[in-house]
């Protein structure tokens, strides 16, 4: 099964964390997880989620430091995420792959049903 790298934007504003919930008719639909998308051939992890979030979200951002990755096996094939701090620069996430997101505090994240690729970046920007 081949294995895909995707990077996820940890994004923090006032304390709370960014968090959309996938659409139903997309894979993993109806679970919620941290913006961001594949990486394309040739093209870095920051560069891919500054990208990503444009697409995603119409927002710019300031990709930070590493967080932790995870690997995943899906039944459509395994994830490498990877997670970076982001600071958003400009504009405000608007929807477009998602129907659902959240501004998030700590105990909050615990109530959602999340992506399993997801949770170890969760359980180490918590630590």
């Amino acid at each position: 099964m081949k294995t895909v790298r995707v990077v996820a934007a940890l994004m923090v504003r006032d304390g709370l964390l960014f968090a959309a919930r996938r659409s139903p008719e997309r894979r993993e639909g109806g679970l919620w997880e941290l913006p961001g998308g594949k990486v394309e051939p040739g093209e870095s992890d920051q560069a891919a989620l500054t990208r990503e979030l444009r697409e995603e979200l119409g927002v710019e951002v300031e990709v930070g430091a590493f967080v932790a990755e995870s690997t995943h096996a899906y039944a459509h094939g395994t994830v490498t995420l990877v997670g970076y701090r982001c600071s958003l620069v400009a504009g405000e996430p608007v929807l477009r792959d998602h129907d659902a997101s959240r501004w998030l505090a700590g105990p909050e994240m615990e109530r959602l049903d999340w992506a399993p690729a997801d949770l170890p970046l969760l359980a180490a920007w918590q630590a």
